[in-house]
């Protein structure tokens, strides 16, 4: 089985992370959808400017993710990285969003005004195809 083309094909797939964070040594996760980007190695996702993954993320960016399976699997691929605000808006993005989770397009015309968009770059990511086919990879 070629790992990263499972990497690939659950990263295309799948469109939600459950996003984790740490402030003053308090975990705390949440559910983003998101874009990820091959060529880049780069994961984006946006939130609302007055949302507390903001202060956050501004307090510490370093954080941790897992794609969330919706097809009756255990698939997943999960890896960490810095969450930085991105250069890119939502809208540079939005057919990109649009094209991979329905009825986003919607969302961004309602209030992309008030979404920031992150992005999380990252070099490695372990990759569970079942409970024998689990690899650390390197992109």
């Amino acid at each position: 089985m070629n790992m990263r083309d499972a990497f690939e094909r659950i990263m295309r797939e799948q469109r939600e992370i459950a996003l984790a964070t740490t402030t003053d040594g308090l975990p705390h996760v949440r559910i983003v959808n998101f874009y990820y980007a091959p060529e880049e190695h780069r994961i984006y996702f946006a939130t609302f400017k007055d949302n507390e993954k903001v202060i956050e993320l501004a307090a510490n960016p370093n954080t941790a993710f897992t794609t969330v399976p919706h097809n009756d699997t255990v698939e997943h691929v999960r890896a960490s990285g810095r969450a930085v605000k991105s250069a890119h808006t939502v809208y540079d993005l939005a057919p990109l969003f649009a094209a991979k989770i329905p009825r986003y397009q919607e969302t961004i015309d309602e209030v992309g005004d008030d979404l920031i968009l992150y992005e999380i770059a990252f070099d490695a990511a372990v990759v569970t195809v079942d409970m024998r086919h689990i690899e650390h990879i390197r992109l």
